[in-house]
């Protein structure tokens, strides 16, 4: 990025804070220099440093983390630019097993001096971990792969383009949505950059840079007369591509009711339907509480696969390790010992996959130095594996990691991490109007909205963005104030229909929280659109 892009709109609101419910993360930097990647020689040098040092201490196990983390939010109101921000954070980190324990150490002064201290204080650390030990450590046997680099393969480095031009992009989005309707309007273009080097003691010498791109606005129309009001939000997926993203073409745009995209994202032409239907949704009628057919969009269906499949699968969760915070999993383990737990249908089949091109959850590697892969959750309808690392491989009887570890800055320690979790599509040739068309009384979900789960990840409540109502295999008008309520089994168990691959599509979260202290992480949930018979359906706009 040109210097002199960067500070086009200096005047107009560049700083660190903007909205409440945004993280912002590293320090306020100009982007020119911290877009030149830093030498992969240097970071072998200070890495061997680091691991050196640790074994001289006294360490068995040695990684170090080596990351660069950019951030760019550029955020818009109506016809004004309310922020501008990137951000920078780079350090090391650096995780050593001692005396059979755990230890972690971070520093931001990459000097000889202040590694070879920091590997020490891991070290220390680890050696007063360990007399509160129960059981040593043990660690997946993992093969140094040497001297290796792995890069998204994007098309166009979404940090390299014009402060102006993604100015120009949202305020015409802005304006656009205004003038089809909406009163209100935010848009925000979200970028994510990491450079990310790891070392171990295992032989791995790994290169990695990762991109990440989210386009999202927040529509809002006021009913002047009532003072009721109803929103709609982007049906934008955060993806990990480059600004190729925002360009979409005609083999990506799905016909339907609203257009939608696989692939690619017009984020202008969302914005211009998304104030149409807030009209829409102003005359729209509310739903009668009762037993609906749910025909639920890859928009929508992704959140839900997230807090019903994605979360009760993560084996920390299962072992009771994040108790405290993120809370548990009804998925114990004497479920999966069986191999016979009826999660759902037999056409629910479910994978995790850290290897899908365009996915948040796309690397090479992992941050043990696991080269990633795809393996079965739920086969068939049956719980047949988790989600686990190397320090807990052993648990459930793996040979090596899944490559699903995880930390989200230099700083922070590494731990287990919800891979991409997707629902694979139907392997008969079906389309959305194919699977409406049999539908006496049903509802068609498009977006995701707000949700509500318990601590084990089982009895739920999901809403959406467009509610269409069904009745004898036709959509005759919309909807509000629906929300459907279930247990994940109950759930899975009612999906009588899947589409086909050819309606397949990516959605996720940017800021997935877990662990204390807290970290975020980006990841995607892949579907194509499904049915769901007799599914509870409330009102939510009617008074208790």
């Amino acid at each position: 990025m040109k210097r002199r892009d960067f500070l086009y709109l200096s005047g107009m609101g560049i700083g660190a804070s903007m909205m409440p419910s945004i993280p912002i993360f590293g320090n306020p930097v100009p982007l020119g220099a911290a877009l030149e990647p830093v030498d992969v020689a240097l970071k072998k040098q200070m890495a061997d440093v680091a691991l050196n040092a640790a074994r001289g201490k006294g360490a068995t196990y040695t990684d170090v983390r080596i990351g660069r983390y950019l951030n760019q939010y550029v955020v818009t109101r109506e016809d004004k630019v309310e922020n501008i921000v990137n951000t920078e954070s780079y350090g090391m980190g650096i995780r050593v097993i001692a005396n059979g324990s755990w230890g972690f150490a971070a520093t931001d002064k990459l000097d000889n001096d202040s590694i070879a201290k920091a590997a020490a204080l891991a070290v220390t650390i680890a050696k007063e971990n360990s007399r509160l030990l129960t059981e040593p450590v043990q660690l997946a046997p993992q093969k140094g792969y040497g001297e290796v680099s792995w890069k998204a393969p994007i098309e166009k480095n979404a940090f390299e383009v014009p402060i102006k031009e993604k100015v120009d992009l949202l305020l015409s989005v802005n304006d656009a949505a205004l003038k089809n309707g909406a009163n209100y309007i935010n848009s925000i273009l979200f970028l994510v950059n990491e450079q990310k080097y790891f070392a171990s003691t295992d032989g791995s010498y790994i290169d990695q840079d990762v991109h990440r791109i989210w386009p999202t606005f927040f529509l809002t129309k006021i009913d002047s007369a009532t003072g009721k009001f109803e929103t709609r939000n982007a049906l934008s997926s955060p993806v990990g591509m480059g600004y190729e993203y925002l360009n979409a073409r005609p083999e990506d745009k799905i016909k339907g009711l609203t257009t939608l995209y696989r692939n690619r994202y017009d984020m202008l032409e969302d914005a211009k339907q998304g104030a149409i239907q807030l009209g829409e949704k102003m005359k729209a009628k509310s739903v009668e509480p009762g037993k609906y057919d749910l025909i639920l969009d890859p928009s929508h269906l992704w959140l839900t696969i997230h807090e019903s499949v994605g979360h009760p699968t993560e084996l920390d969760r299962v072992l009771g390790y994040e108790a405290n915070y993120a809370g548990t999993s009804f998925l114990t383990l004497d479920k999966w010992e069986t191999k016979k737990f009826n999660f759902g249908s037999k056409l629910v089949n479910i994978v995790a996959d850290k290897t899908q091109v365009g996915s948040l959850g796309a690397v090479g590697y992992d941050d043990e130095g696991v080269g990633t892969q795809k393996w079965d959750l739920i086969k068939d309808g049956i719980l047949v594996n988790y989600q686990a690392i190397r320090d807990q491989a052993h648990i459930i009887g793996l040979k090596q990691s899944q490559g699903c570890c995880y930390a989200d800055n230099w700083s922070d320690v590494q731990f287990q991490r919800m891979a991409n979790v997707s629902l694979q599509p139907g392997k008969e040739k079906k389309s959305v109007q194919d699977i409406i068309k049999n539908v006496e009384k049903g509802i068609y979900i498009i977006g995701d909205n707000s949700f509500s789960i318990d601590q084990q990840r089982y009895n739920f409540q999901f809403s959406g963005q467009l509610y269409y109502e069904i009745k004898q295999g036709k959509i005759v008008g919309m909807l509000k104030d629906v929300a459907y309520q279930s247990n994940t089994q109950e759930f899975w168990n009612s999906c009588t229909a899947i589409a086909d691959e050819s309606d397949y599509r990516l959605g996720g979260s940017f800021f997935d929280g877990k662990g204390q202290p807290g970290q975020i992480s980006s990841v995607s949930h892949g579907s194509s659109t499904a049915r769901f018979n007799g599914v509870n359906v409330i009102n939510t706009g009617r008074k208790i």
